[in-house]
């Protein structure tokens, strides 16, 4: 049986890993895989090919999965997704080069925030939405101790977690703007686009500039954004969240600065 220190260190790996790929192994429930098909997917215009993969569940070993379905909402196409005590994502592979990183835009509409909620604290690291992107860097600039969970991560799933994970985040109290550290890597940085209850179930649309915005979080240029994903997680909270995101789009460098 393993102690109680490797189960934490384990279940670090994969918490600080959020957006590494998950070996083959991993049996991802039934239902989410059709979201690929979906007028959701469709929109984001980045379609399967050229090294971009459709949109795919992704459970976390050892945590329940979250519930994604495709729905329509207030004449949106969307996804519904609900979390009760669990954690996973909903995650395209893609490859955007670091000259073509223009602008991500998405949308969530959020019914209620967890109380217990705070993404600074590793036990109470969970957030009604996420939107994350993972990119690719120098890894030789990792610390000792990322470079070490990345080893771990590779040994226990066949992949390394990412160089760097930018997220988008709704948090409970901090203010739009705060950049919130993970609390198990530093390779991991929140940004938050939302705060607070006032603009609970509503709609609310964002445009991020990517470059900019990983510029100022991660204090160097980016490399090759190589992933996204949404995910809702309360596991650590042992609540219930629920949230509905639109299309995710993404705006490249030379028509952003055309428009």
């Amino acid at each position: 049986m393993k102690s109680i220190a490797t189960r934490r260190t384990i279940a670090a790996v994969f918490g600080a890993a959020a957006f590494m790929l998950l070996s083959g192994c991993v049996t991802v429930p039934p239902g989410p895989a059709d979201i690929a098909g979906t007028p959701w997917a469709d929109q984001s215009g980045l379609h399967p090919g050229n090294g971009t993969q459709a949109w795919n569940h992704r459970p976390f070993p050892g945590k329940p999965a979250t519930e994604f379905s495709y729905t329509r909402l207030e004449g949106r196409d969307a996804i519904s997704v609900d979390a009760v005590g669990s954690a996973s994502m909903l995650r395209q592979v893609l490859r955007i080069e670091p000259e073509d990183l223009g602008a991500v835009r998405f949308s969530w509409k959020v019914p209620a925030l967890m109380e217990q909620a705070d993404m600074a604290l590793r036990d109470k690291d969970d957030a009604p939405v996420r939107v994350l992107l993972a990119f690719e860097g120098d890894r030789s600039r990792l610390s000792a101790r990322d470079a070490a969970l990345s080893e771990l991560a590779h040994a226990l799933t066949g992949e390394p977690m990412p160089y760097a994970t930018l997220m988008y985040v709704w948090c409970n109290h901090r203010e739009p703007g705060e950049v919130i550290p993970s609390p198990r890597t530093d390779r991991i940085r929140k940004l938050v686009v939302e705060s607070g209850p006032s603009r609970l179930n509503r709609w609310l649309d964002y445009e991020r500039d990517i470059r900019a915005d990983y510029e100022r979080v991660f204090g160097e240029q980016p490399g090759a954004l190589v992933a996204i994903a949404i995910m809702t997680d309360s596991d650590n909270t042992r609540s219930r969240a629920s949230a509905w995101y639109g299309p995710v789009r993404f705006l490249p460098a030379s028509r952003r600065q055309g428009r």
